[in-house]
């Protein structure tokens, strides 16, 4: 009798947890509906009562930390995520956010300190990098470049360094990897806002290159992989005098993926050029090349090309949208 009698709580009490996780996970899913319309008052109060069901639920924590960081409620917002943080339970994303809720309580030593221990426990992690460098550049910290070489190096399919190294290099002389950064970063995140930013940039940087001919012949303290870039680069001068624009960008590109292939392919990999490659053989690199420049030239004009090279474009487009670009690792040449 005494092992039914146990059998039966057993059991009552399985379907009473089960019952709650069911209701917590309700709960959850409501509160995400409430924050993807932008009621984040609504969805902190529902997640503060699933949090309440469910304390060690790391998920639900890190949703209602940022929906109190949304609505400026930081010290909720910490409270909630601190925790998971001091007792080693917190993932990367967990730690993005208390970054992000330190930087807004300008808790500078704080968040300087949990920076490094997030990457010591995640240091595949490129969005703690990211994070990392923006909180330095913040602060004019010149080491904030450091860190987003780093998420590259690691995490190399990560668009959010490159974003940042890219714009850092521009006012610099390494003007090659502004250019190669900002290149890969288009193609990892092909559209959005920060997108026709950095092509501007590229259009840009292409013509300061080629503007000063010190920056492409002088390959003094550059590493191996940036001296076969400007060689490579250095042999398409003849056709500046043409100007840059995205036609005759598309022939020094072309050469220069020619010239790459010939000589350094094999040395360094690299599947940036190797994707430009494929686009020149499958008759694609003038709409690549449209699609990254055009509109930062001259918008009629783009609109102009990709009306009479509509068939083209739209192959183009076509590839991009169903293929999603990725760098592997090992091909880290800074």
């Amino acid at each position: 009798m005494k092992k039914i009698l146990f059998a039966i709580l057993c059991c009552t009490i399985s379907v009473a947890v089960v019952a709650q996780q069911e209701d917590v996970e309700k709960l959850h899913e409501n509160a995400k509906t409430f924050m993807r319309q932008g009621d984040y008052a609504n969805a902190s109060l529902i997640l503060s009562r699933a949090l309440e069901l469910s304390p060690k639920n790391l998920s639900i924590a890190k949703d209602l930390a940022f929906d109190y960081y949304l609505q400026n409620q930081n010290k909720k917002a910490l409270s909630t995520i601190q925790p998971f943080v001091d007792n080693n339970t917190a993932d990367d994303q967990a730690y993005q956010i208390a970054g992000k809720i330190y930087v807004a309580l300008e808790q500078m030593k704080e968040v300087d300190k949990m920076y490094k221990k997030a990457i010591k426990e995640f240091p595949q992690s490129g969005g703690l990098y990211n994070d990392y460098g923006e909180m330095l550049a913040g602060k004019n910290a010149p080491e904030a470049i450091k860190q987003w070489e780093k998420g590259i190096e690691m995490d190399p399919s990560f668009g959010s360094n490159y974003y940042n190294a890219c714009k850092y290099y521009y006012f610099t002389k390494e003007k090659v990897w502004c250019l190669i950064y900002g290149e890969i970063f288009v193609n990892i995140e092909s559209f959005t806002a920060r997108t026709a930013e950095v092509k501007d940039i590229l259009l840009n940087g292409y013509k300061r290159l080629f503007a000063n001919t010190d920056l492409l012949s002088n390959t003094k303290d550059k590493k191996p992989f940036e001296v076969a870039f400007l060689t490579c680069m250095n042999q398409q001068n003849s056709i500046v005098i043409r100007g840059l624009n995205p036609e005759t960008l598309t022939m020094i590109r072309t050469r220069f993926v020619l010239a790459w292939d010939k000589n350094y392919a094999d040395k360094f990999p690299f599947r940036l050029f190797q994707l430009q490659e494929q686009f020149l053989k499958e008759g694609l690199f003038p709409a690549y090349n449209e699609w990254i420049f055009g509109a930062s030239q001259n918008l009629a004009s783009f609109q102009n090309w990709t009306g009479t090279h509509a068939e083209e474009y739209k192959a183009f487009s076509d590839y991009q949208k169903s293929h999603i670009f990725k760098i592997p690792s090992g091909q880290y040449y800074h």
